[in-house]
């Protein structure tokens, strides 16, 4: 038996849950520790990037789900690792306005958590859906899993910013005891709707697997030496290094090319998010509902459209102020939502090609090759940008970045075209037909 509409919408809730803890702790807590502490950029910097660090152990939580064969356990313990590291980290950052130096200790311990807690739930969770979503539905499962997602992260900061809202502290009364409030209630409500919405799945979708006494290196060594596995996350890592390059260079980009105020410049995430929530729906419905393209197609054509974005966003600062940026950046997100959600999808079934019971192994591969290429990717790019303003107008020097993160997409666009399967998606049923 595979899983139910209702069933993935019920997996979707724990994307949900996970997106609005990581939210708090890599935007929220980021934001508290510069401004309202006033510590270096480069300290949140340094975390997240521990927290993508960590994530190099989702392998291993990929095997254990793989020969336990009880992966709700694992979501369920991932997610209340996650809880408690957010809690953690909210509580270090309260801890550094008096104390520097435990504070620091406390957010480390914290972010490895936060690290370890979204490997074993997040991989897990996606193993899951890879070996009981039926192969017709899963471009629709994959969309909806992170649609949800996204509407975690925009929900949670909307409520997060209407209660505490930081910017006007003296007029909101925010505090410490607030912020550790905001953050208890918040990562206490993604556990329980956890383990909620996972209870009693897992028994009537998948039967429950033997024990197998591979061990983990050998298993994960098996998965190496298949060429698809092996190939597709020499994919996964280079496309998602040209996905992340820009995750810190835009808004900089916008405020010193174009003139936007600071409050402009962090607008663009609106039109960059809203088209990725249409990328993602137009390949879930067009791909999966109305059967037009495979999923080979539409990653290649995200790769292809967000490289293109990236020469229109490059060529615009040429121009400077008043250059139509914002319709750019939309294009960029939409492209970028079309890549993610097919390549995901693509993912979920090439999970089931090779060794069986290793389709957790797998998926714990290309997502720790993920986490690595999020690391890179913010640290390659704020980098060259840093070394090419040295030598270059501003507009040149990230200019030059943009046009290296296209040639990046254009590469992975290469690579999906000959690795990903050419199989159009079958039509879906949907609930109740």
């Amino acid at each position: 038996m595979t899983l139910t509409w209702i069933q993935i919408a019920r997996l979707g809730l724990v994307q949900t849950a996970l997106g609005a803890i990581v939210l708090l702790t890599t935007a929220t807590l980021n934001r508290l520790m510069v401004v309202e502490l006033s510590l270096p950029a480069l300290l949140p910097g340094l975390l997240v990037g521990l927290y993508y660090g960590i994530q190099i152990t989702r392998p291993h939580w990929g095997f254990r789900s793989d020969t336990e064969g009880r992966r709700t356990r694992w979501i369920i313990g991932g997610m209340a690792v996650l809880a408690l590291g957010g809690m953690a980290a909210a509580v270090s950052v309260v801890v550094m306005g008096h104390a520097f130096g435990p504070g620091v200790l406390l957010a480390v311990v914290a972010y490895a958590l936060i690290g370890l807690g979204v490997g074993a739930c997040g991989t897990s969770l996606l193993a899951l859906l890879a070996t009981a979503t039926a192969p017709n539905r899963r471009a629709a499962a994959a969309t909806i899993v992170w649609l949800m997602m996204i509407f975690g992260i925009a929900v949670t900061a909307i409520l997060v910013g209407l209660h505490l809202d930081p910017e006007n502290a003296e007029a909101t009364g925010y505090s410490p005891v607030l912020l550790l409030r905001i953050v208890a209630i918040v990562t206490g409500t993604a556990f329980l709707v956890t383990v909620i919405t996972v209870q009693g799945i897992e028994t009537r979708v998948a039967a429950t697997r033997e024990p197998d006494p591979v061990p983990f290196r050998e298993g994960l060594a098996e998965v190496w030496a298949e060429t698809h596995a092996r190939h597709f996350t020499i994919f996964v890592f280079l496309s998602m290094t040209a996905y992340f390059m820009q995750e810190l260079i835009l808004e900089p980009y916008a405020g010193l090319v174009f003139n936007f105020t600071p409050g402009q410049s962090t607008a663009l995430g609106g039109p960059q998010n809203g088209g990725a929530f249409i990328g993602m729906l137009c390949v879930g419905i067009l791909a999966s509902g109305l059967k037009i393209g495979s999923l080979r197609a539409w990653t290649v054509a995200g790769c292809l459209g967000s490289a293109a974005a990236l020469v229109v966003i490059a060529l615009l600062g040429q121009i400077g102020p008043g250059a139509p940026l914002v319709p750019a950046v939309a294009a960029l997100g939409i492209f970028n939502g079309m890549f993610a959600v097919a390549a995901i999808g693509s993912m979920m079934a090439l999970a089931h090609n090779g060794r069986e019971r290793r389709e957790g192994t797998r998926m714990g591969l290309w997502g720790a090759a993920q986490a690595i290429a999020g690391g890179v990717g913010v640290i390659l790019g704020s980098g060259l940008v840093d070394l090419a303003r040295l030598t270059l107008p501003d507009a040149q020097a990230f200019g030059t970045v943009f046009l290296t993160e296209a040639a990046l997409f254009l590469a992975a666009a290469t690579m999906a075209a000959r690795i990903i399967g050419r199989q159009p998606v079958q039509p879906t049923v949907f609930a109740g037909e």
